[in-house]
């Protein structure tokens, strides 16, 4: 009997779940580096930190990434995302609930690109 509920459990716990949430959750790490390093790193206008770096950025959203370094000019990236074929897969496989569960939180959604590198160059070149 202890069995049975605890594979009962399991299976609920996948049917009424969507797999990216299960599996990856809704923020994903972001690598970012420049050469020269210690640049500084702004996130849609907000202070990250300095290079290197590793940022975590929630799914489904898309940010503009800068690289700024006094006395070089500073290098912006658009980091942007895009649906996980696979995700999308496995929940209508799932079923309905699973499909619903990821498009609400946007989890099925992953960057399209997961490091950065900013070669930055010299002001006046």
């Amino acid at each position: 009997m202890k069995k049975f509920i605890i594979i009962i459990l399991i299976l609920s716990f996948f049917c009424y779940s969507g797999c990216a949430t299960i599996f990856v959750g809704g923020k994903e790490d972001i690598n970012l580096s420049s050469e020269p390093s210690g640049a500084k790193i702004l996130v849609n206008g907000q202070n990250e930190g300095k290079t290197p770096a590793i940022i975590t950025l929630k799914r489904g959203k898309e940010y503009i990434i800068e690289f700024v370094k006094e006395g070089y000019e500073s290098k912006t990236f658009r980091a942007t995302y895009g649906i996980g074929a696979g995700w999308l897969i496995l929940d209508i496989l799932s079923g309905l609930i699973g499909v619903v569960i990821d498009a609400a939180t946007g989890n099925w959604f992953g960057f399209d690109h997961t490091t950065y590198k900013a070669n930055l160059e010299p002001k006046g070149k």
